[in-house]
């Protein structure tokens, strides 16, 4: 998965609240996805120029936890097009400010999933060619 740069505009930003947590006191892993699918479904639905429907959670990994307070940013690209579907890549920073001189920046998860474009009989529809109107 390409590695968001600093430069990249997010696609998502969100701060996780309390009820959001695991029993551990981490930010629950579906919490997590469920932004992911909000990120991937953004940059899919750009791309598609319109409804898209999630079919495939194709991988995740989770490399970090997420805490509460976190300004978590979720970067998401599609990286191929079929003629129907789409595969976007989405990678999650957490933004940790722990002290206020400072934020620390780590990449917390990544994934890559899959969206098919609807038409308004919701059925898949052909994803239009890059440029086309």
């Amino acid at each position: 998965m390409p590695d968001a740069h600093i430069s990249d505009i997010p696609t998502l930003r969100v701060v996780p609240m309390p009820a959001d947590t695991n029993v551990a006191g981490d930010i629950f892993g579906g919490w997590i996805l469920s932004q992911i699918d909000i990120a991937g479904s953004v940059a899919a639905h750009a791309r598609a120029r319109g409804r898209v429907i999630t079919v495939a959670v194709n991988a995740v990994q989770f490399h970090k936890p997420v805490f509460v307070g976190d300004l978590v940013s979720l970067y998401a690209h599609v990286v191929r097009v079929g003629t129907t579907s789409l595969t976007v890549d989405v990678t999650v920073y957490a933004e940790r400010f722990r002290d206020h001189a400072h934020a620390e920046r780590v990449r917390v998860t990544e994934a890559t999933l899959t969206y098919v474009a609807m038409g308004p009989d919701r059925k898949p529809r052909p994803v239009p060619a890059a440029g086309e109107d």
